[in-house]
């Protein structure tokens, strides 16, 4: 198999896998749809993810890769969705108008920014890689404190293993890809994202959990992955 049909299949199933993790957000709205209630879960996951899909495709458009455009296409427009419903059915919808305001305001303020380098393209591309890198590894960072409350509890049941196996296995792709295309941009939040996985995953093994019943698996409901 050739270099060009290998970044191609990669590219694909990368593509596939992508999607199908951000799916895992019409799940989340289904249930907010039947109790017709978001309860006491967050908006922000699923504005955050139409934040870093945006800014994604925006650099995908820049640099001219088609799977970045296509991934982020369906994400964003996921995400949107994802959002509206959310704020069908939430009680604090003026919270949720802040928050996407917020987020639009950023979203068009880094576009306006990036649009005066348009005479100098390499610049253009490196400034909205570096915000796509800064707002990847934000959401990455997350978890961090799930993480530290396990080691805690030395007990890993608060953790949503098929979202964290899943996470890696997508970001895995990511990461095989970005090297493949020299893209560093690509490379680095994928990068620490297998990394954040795999010591997920590794705490799973130090510390098994006692019950798949308990509280923790409805962290899944907000952790939309994105």
């Amino acid at each position: 198999m050739s270099a060009v049909a290998y970044d191609s299949l990669l590219s694909t199933t990368a593509v596939i896998s992508t999607v199908f993790q951000f799916l895992s957000g019409a799940m989340i709205c289904r249930k907010y749809i039947q109790k017709k209630s978001t309860g006491d879960s967050s908006g922000v996951p699923f504005i955050c993810g139409f934040l870093s899909c945006s800014f994604w495709l925006r650099y995908g458009v820049l640099t001219n890769e088609q799977s970045i455009v296509l991934v982020n296409i369906i994400g964003s427009t996921l995400f949107l969705v994802y959002t509206l419903i959310y704020y069908v059915f939430t009680v604090n919808k003026r919270a949720c108008v802040k928050q996407f305001g917020f987020v639009l305001i950023v979203l068009v303020a880094v576009i306006l920014f990036t649009n005066r380098l348009e005479d100098q393209r390499d610049r253009m591309i490196h400034v909205t890689g570096i915000v796509c890198c800064i707002v990847t590894v934000c959401f990455f960072a997350a978890p961090l404190a799930s993480l530290l409350h396990v080691i805690r509890a030395k007990n890993s049941e608060s953790l949503p293993l098929p979202l964290i196996a899943t996470s890696f296995l997508v970001s895995l792709q990511w990461l095989i890809y970005g090297i493949l295309i020299s893209d560093s941009f690509i490379q680095i939040p994928n990068f620490l994202g297998c990394i954040l996985s795999l010591l997920q995953l590794c705490l799973f093994v130090l510390y098994p959990p006692r019950s798949y019943s308990g509280h923790g698996y409805k962290l899944v409901e907000q952790a939309v992955p994105f």
